[in-house]
């Protein structure tokens, strides 16, 4: 078996659901997300990715894609039940994210995740040369760093949180969290998508495992844990070039037009998630309406909310109740072809959300709890003209970097009213200076940038950083 000096190692594998006869496959693109990240970084070293391809059964063979190797690793249908649907989504998502939802405990779901993260480190210990550096993502594997430092402690093991983590008070909740903690401390660095998280890490593994610990590393069992915040980022310099072709210029002209060239569009490009604050957006759109601040005529808000575990009750419920108050909204407010919102819930590929960006005058992005959001940054970086407005919640990672935007508190209705408001009546000017100051530092610290920043302070021989992300 080929074994690479790099190995990421997801939940899943960055590819698409389909895969043609002769064993081909593409990158599946989301909006924003692990695999926007991490995919122009993996071209250009030997490279393994290991994770789930989405079914269940045996592990599938699977062809290379760009250069990467794709290491599969099988899940039953229990599984995919009690590990992904279970213990990362019902227990660890809503809790690390202010628990906007009630986590739920059940003890089967934690063997599952034991018995999971368990074979994905095999399947890492597999892939990896003497060593490598092994790149772990996200809470779906927060046990991997430890299980895999025990399989091969000739690794350098990073490990990156995507997702917030919650302050301390909320994390002793988890009935199994010094076996969590202790397993993310597999790492020799462990990143985050902000301090404040590390900070809370090191807080959590102070009391909880009693070992001394502050904001930059950990000692445990006679070894060093750094622990840092390294702010993902996008290509800016690909996402910028996309939105000029010529192309995709006509096509947000285009889709322009199909929405009536009205004044204003609005535009939301979130997956169908509990953390989103999608239905608070609805909500403070429809009273500005009613209270006649906003003509249907003249703004249109378009809604792309992409399903996302459809298995999970929780998002069940939620695609409905969304779906329920557009259902109001436009039955309310809307006419004869000119709906208040234009709801759409099919995924877009890179050209067409490149053309929604330029055609939005306002992006709304207003989770309630956010690691980063890379859709945000992605939207400044297609305003190539330094027009257009972002409208941030405050809990979003990217708020932090993005102080320009019109920051807003979406558990308020009123202020998300006013500085929406404030965003439609902004003049061009102040646009411009805002967006040409988000788009200088996206210039500054995009996805190459971080790449760099990571794994500069996880390989320190530089070895693989000279290898994996180009100068400049």
């Amino acid at each position: 078996m080929r074994q690479s000096s790099l190995v990421v190692v997801a939940n899943r594998l960055p590819i698409d659901d389909s895969v043609a006869p002769d064993g081909a496959c593409e990158w599946r693109r989301s909006p924003g997300g692990l695999v926007s990240a991490l995919h122009p970084l993996l071209r250009q070293t030997p490279a393994t990715w290991v994770g789930w391809a989405g079914g269940t059964g045996p592990a599938p063979a699977l062809a290379d894609v760009d250069g990467v190797r794709m290491h599969t690793v099988p899940l039953t249908a229990e599984d995919v039940r009690d590990h992904y649907e279970g213990f990362a989504n019902a227990t660890l998502w809503p809790l690390y994210h202010d628990a906007v939802e009630q986590p739920v405990y059940h003890r089967r779901w934690w063997e599952a995740y034991q018995r999971v993260n368990q074979r994905f480190a095999e399947a890492a210990a597999e892939a990896a040369e003497p060593g490598a550096v092994v790149w772990v993502q996200d809470y779906h594997l927060q046990l991997v760093p430890g299980l895999l430092r025990e399989l091969r402690p000739d690794l350098r093991i990073g490990f990156f949180l995507h997702v917030p983590f919650p302050p301390p008070e909320l994390f002793m909740q988890l009935p199994r969290r010094a076996e969590l903690l202790r397993g993310m401390l597999g790492a020799d660095l462990v990143g985050f998508q902000r301090a404040q998280a590390a900070h809370n890490f090191a807080q959590l593994v102070a009391h909880v495992l009693d070992v001394p610990a502050d904001d930059r590393r950990i000692s445990l069992d006679g070894r060093e844990v750094r622990i840092g915040a390294f702010p993902v980022s996008i290509d800016t310099a690909e996402m910028a070039a996309l939105a000029t072709r010529p192309d995709v210029v006509a096509r947000a002209a285009r889709l322009r037009r199909d929405l009536g060239n009205p004044a204003h569009v609005i535009l939301s490009v979130d997956r169908m998630d509990y953390t989103k604050g999608i239905e608070q957006r609805l909500k403070a759109y429809s009273e500005l309406i009613a209270d006649g601040h906003v003509k249907v005529r003249d703004t249109v808000l378009v809604q792309v909310a992409v399903p996302s575990r459809e298995r999970v009750g929780q998002y069940q419920v939620l695609r409905d109740r969304v779906e329920r108050e557009v259902g109001r909204i436009n039955g309310e407010f809307g006419r004869v072809g000119e709906p208040a919102i234009h709801y759409l819930t099919q995924p877009f590929d890179r050209a067409e959300l490149a053309a929604l960006y330029r055609m939005a005058d306002i992006m709304a992005v207003t989770p309630l709890r956010d690691g980063m959001n890379l859709v945000a940054k992605e939207y400044v970086a297609a305003r190539v003209d330094d027009t257009g407005a972002l409208l941030l919640s405050e809990f979003a990672g990217s708020a932090a970097e993005l102080p320009e935007a019109f920051l807003v508190n979406p558990h308020d209705l009123d202020g998300l009213k006013l500085i929406l408001m404030e965003a439609l009546q902004a003049d061009r000017t102040d646009l411009t200076g805002r967006m040409r100051a988000m788009r200088a530092h996206l210039s500054r610290h995009d996805i190459h940038s971080w790449a760099r920043s990571y794994l500069a302070a996880l390989d320190s021989s530089g070895s693989l950083l000279n290898r994996v992300v180009s100068p400049g």
